[in-house]
């Protein structure tokens, strides 16, 4: 029955999606191109509303039952509602984020899922008290808003998405968490089923209605699947979100290193960096799968590691992840600290 459902919803997803494309332009839910975006003619948006879609039918069918799931379907309606007014519209930033709250908090409050504790690898336990409704607030809006800064080129959001749900249904199959894996499955096929139409060349965007549902699920889905347990294992989604969550972080060092407001837009993210180093659209967005699909497979074997074995393993990543940001030039070509260490030290030796 699993498996017919998740043909169902792909299917689903494919079919919708035209339906959606017809409707974005009757309702001017419409892409217009201008000198940040990389599109060259008007394109529809509101893609996700298809996503959305197949995934309620999914989940209709099988039901998954588990005490959060209408506190995060209610959330999905609000975010989704939230994405498709500024798809139409074009909300202020204040208004979708008051969206995305208010999702977060039907999860966290009304749901109760929330990060409450974790287990320090060495002993002991950190209660986290009042403060665990508002980190669990900031980790659900975080990452809604880490995936939809990344939606900057074709099937950019909805691969890297669908990579992050595969690594997360794998993991809560070895976990043992049913609900997790059958949600994490839905909502992934039905991207996929979308991403026929969105990759290079697309035909349609996913808009924030796509890339504010899918983040937030992945956050709320990621939350579940890892909370109240060692601090290792809550390094794993950060690990599985490494792409979005990454870009994100660099993103707000490079403004403030630039003394920019931290909303202010650019064309510095990483797929823009890989631009300018002469790689094509398709290229870029193939090179940036295979990274989200490397960090994937490093919070698998993460997973497995032991205590030394994952802090070893994080501080190799970390360093990693530093050279690379240098070499593209993601925060900036005069900010290279560590090349220029390794440099000088080259020089000396």
């Amino acid at each position: 029955m699993v498996y017919l459902t998740l043909f169902i919803c792909f299917i689903a997803s494919i079919i919708l999606t035209p339906l959606v494309k017809m409707l974005a332009f009757k309702i001017g839910a419409t892409d217009r191109p201008n000198q940040r975006k990389v599109h060259q003619k008007i394109m529809p948006r509101l893609g996700g509303l298809a996503i959305f879609l197949s995934f309620v039918i999914g989940v209709i069918i099988l039901q998954p039952e588990n005490v959060y799931s209408t506190a995060i379907l209610a959330g999905a309606a609000i975010i989704v509602l939230t994405g498709m007014l500024d798809d139409m519209i074009e909300l202020s930033a204040k208004y979708k984020l008051l969206g995305q709250i208010v999702a977060a908090l039907l999860v966290v409050v009304w749901g109760g899922a929330q990060v409450e504790f974790i287990n320090l690898p060495f002993g002991g336990q950190i209660e986290f008290g009042f403060m665990s409704i508002p980190l669990t607030i900031i980790w659900i809006v975080g990452v809604t808003n880490a995936i939809n800064l990344i939606d900057g080129l074709d099937g950019l959001a909805a691969g890297v998405s669908s990579i992050a749900l595969i690594t997360i249904a794998g993991m809560a199959v070895i976990m043992g968490d049913t609900f997790v894996a059958v949600m994490a499955s839905i909502l992934l096929v039905s991207t996929l089923g979308f991403l026929f139409y969105n990759f290079h060349p697309a035909k349609i965007f996913m808009g924030d209605t796509g890339a504010l549902f899918l983040g937030y699920m992945i956050s709320v889905l990621a939350l579940l699947g890892f909370k109240n347990i060692t601090v290792v294992s809550l390094i794993i989604p950060v690990i599985i979100l490494g792409v979005p969550i990454s870009d994100t972080f660099y993103a707000i060092i490079r403004r403030f290193v630039n003394k920019q407001p931290l909303s202010a837009p650019d064309k510095s993210h990483l797929h823009h960096c890989l631009l300018r180093m002469g790689y094509s659209h398709k290229q870029t967005v193939l090179i940036i799968y295979a990274i989200a699909a490397l960090f994937g497979l490093a919070a698998l074997i993460f997973s497995q590691s032991t205590v030394w074995g994952s802090l070893i393993f994080i501080a190799v990543l970390l360093f990693a992840i530093q050279i690379f940001v240098e070499s593209i030039g993601l925060i900036g070509n005069d900010h290279q600290p560590l090349l220029k260490f390794m440099k000088t030290k080259r020089n000396n030796s």
